[in-house]
């Protein structure tokens, strides 16, 4: 009799089993990591529109703070000669992170001029829970809040350490 050479079926099967629980344990761990690297991509995203926003004002102190992220950006306009709608100062992938269908890394931002605080942005996640699961808002005063139940963060939130 010759002897098979080769794995047998319940071998197989075990093998595949194990990579099953491996899985199991790996893929919830990596979607926990990628929503921390969105978040963190965030907040980094409002220190840049905090520094932008700072910048802006004091280049153009007859206008103040912009309320808008495209003015912010170059605009279609050249960054050789910016200009109070073309300022050139961020990203233009992060100034069209406005909506759920555009978002950066995961995050969306609102900016709406204040007269009070000069200016507030907010940070949403595209998907909540799957994109991210905190809140991020700031203001003239470059203090990040967040929340984490699922509502907007405010003025009142408790900040960024």
């Amino acid at each position: 009799m010759r002897k098979q050479k080769g794995f047998s079926l319940i071998e197989l099967l075990i093998v595949v089993a194990i990579i099953l629980i491996i899985a199991a344990i790996a893929i919830p761990n990596l979607l926990r990591s990628r929503i921390a690297a969105n978040e963190a991509s965030a907040v980094g995203s409002m220190r840049t529109i905090n520094t932008a926003e700072t910048t802006y004002n004091s280049t153009y102190p007859t206008i103040g703070y912009t309320g808008t992220l495209v003015n912010l950006a170059t605009n279609g306009g050249s960054c050789a000669t910016p200009t109070s709608t073309s300022a050139c100062l961020i990203d233009d992938t992060l100034s069209q992170a406005t909506t759920t269908t555009t978002p950066k890394s995961g995050y969306y931002f609102t900016l709406t001029a204040s007269s009070s605080l000069g200016y507030t942005l907010t940070g949403q996640p595209a998907k909540a829970g799957s994109t991210g699961v905190k809140n991020f808002y700031t203001d003239g005063t470059a203090v990040i809040r967040y929340t984490t139940d699922g509502t907007a963060a405010t003025v009142t939130s408790p900040s960024i350490q």
